[in-house]
């Protein structure tokens, strides 16, 4: 099963929005014979694409796969009817899917086939690595990841205003990544006038995200073309989510990351510490606005990966699963 996660994770910038799959194909008594990942919308899934290389070795096999195969016919024919045709013994799966045209269906499909079926195995990595897709299919709103540059001293910009560069070129290229991975990227007007960002990939390999704008959108921006978004947040999450965006990076200034914190929009906060200090309290924070008025009311989310990006970290919080943080 982890292999089948890797396989997944190796298609994360171009699946979307189907989940980013992985399946591993074990003849009986043999080493993997075939691996599969999900290909781009409209092309085969992962089961489907591992089937094709294992051929006839099919028959009597153990398959691995992240995700319930599916049960509908959408782009591409069910994956559940796929693996009985095969002839496979046994399918191991991550977790259920939860979408509704699925919803258990495919693995009623397997098992009224007299395919063995085991379901959570590897789930809490499965459940990582697909977070963003099961969100969006169990809520109908994408994932929200709030990314964050800062200086060891939580100052975002200098006290002019000044924020280019906190970090250095590997960083930056991480989030060039972040951002092939994300359907959409959210940004303030004020970032915009600010730094005049065109928020395209540009040092990773993967599709541009949507740009919005929180605001007005100033005439000459790099980021043009984008949308412009004037009113509550949760209004352009409900929008996003029913258009097929499965993830939002967020990645305004200081005023916007507040106002998405309070709001407990945030699912994921990926913070770049520079080893850099500007000195003092007249910089810019991460947050702005009001924070908590005590240490009983401090948000608590979970660390789940810290490593070194060149001369910078980057940190991995995750919230509860309502965003509020965790006791």
């Amino acid at each position: 099963m982890g292999e089948a996660v890797e396989l997944g994770r190796s298609v994360r910038t171009s699946t979307s929005p189907n989940p980013w799959v992985g399946a591993v194909i074990v003849p009986p008594g043999g080493d993997p014979v075939a691996l599969g990942a999900t290909s781009p919308p409209g092309g085969p899934h992962a089961e489907a694409v591992a089937l094709e290389l294992a051929g006839s070795t099919a028959r009597g096999s153990t398959v691995y796969v992240t995700l319930e195969p599916c049960s509908h016919h959408g782009r591409t024919p069910p994956c559940a009817d796929a693996l009985i045709a095969a002839g496979v013994s046994r399918v191991v799966v991550g977790v259920a899917d939860p979408d509704p045209r699925v919803a258990g269906q495919g693995l009623a499909r397997l098992r009224a086939a007299g395919v063995e079926v085991a379901v959570g195995v590897g789930a809490d990595e499965v459940g990582r690595s697909l977070a963003p897709y099961l969100k969006h299919r169990r809520t109908g709103r994408p994932w929200v990841v709030l990314k964050l540059a800062a200086t060891l001293d939580g100052r975002t910009a200098a006290p002019d205003g000044s924020s280019r560069w906190i970090t250095g070129p590997l960083a930056r290229a991480d989030v060039h990544r972040l951002r092939a991975e994300s359907d959409a990227i959210a940004v303030g007007s004020g970032t915009v006038r600010a730094d005049d960002p065109a928020l395209t990939v540009r040092d990773a390999e993967g599709r541009h995200p949507r740009r919005i704008v929180l605001g007005t959108i100033p005439e000459g921006a790099r980021v043009r073309p984008a949308d412009s978004h004037r009113g509550p947040p949760e209004a352009l999450l409900d929008r996003l989510g029913a258009e097929g965006v499965v993830q939002l990076l967020v990645e305004g200034g200081p005023t916007v990351a507040g106002q998405w914190h309070r709001l407990r929009l945030v699912d994921q906060y990926v913070i770049y510490l520079a080893p850099a200090l500007l000195g003092g309290d007249d910089g810019r924070p991460v947050l702005a606005g009001p924070g908590a008025p005590t240490m009983a009311d401090v948000w608590r989310g979970a660390i789940t990966s810290v490593r070194q990006v060149g001369p910078d970290v980057r940190i991995d919080v995750l919230a509860d699963s309502d965003g509020h943080g965790l006791p």
